[in-house]
């Protein structure tokens, strides 16, 4: 089986994700802007989606980990479905091989 080295995960994904400019698409999104605009006061006047997640870890905390609470649990969930299916496919590839021996 593969070793998961978690220093080969590339974390570009979340960098490009993260450090997105984000627009002002709908009400909601306007307003998270413009609040973390006025707080943060970025050089460049664009707000980030880091800026947003850490303003709002900073004043609504609860709200923030809530989602993270969720998604742990989500990734745990789906762990366990993982486990669950290797462990299928391993006994399945050991019943093959046996049945083939002679």
């Amino acid at each position: 089986m593969n070793e998961i080295k978690f220093d080969d995960i590339d974390l570009e994904k979340y960098d490009e994700v993260s450090q997105k400019t984000v627009e002002k698409e709908n009400e909601l999104k306007t307003f998270l802007i413009e609040y973390v605009g006025e707080k943060n006061n970025p050089d460049n006047g664009e707000v980030t989606v880091e800026m947003i997640v850490n303003t709002m870890s900073q004043e609504f905390p609860e709200f923030v980990l809530t989602v993270a609470e969720e998604n742990w649990i989500r990734g745990y969930q789906q762990a366990m479905v993982d486990m669950e299916v290797g462990e299928r496919l391993v006994k399945e590839e050991i019943d093959n091989k046996d049945d083939e021996q002679p």
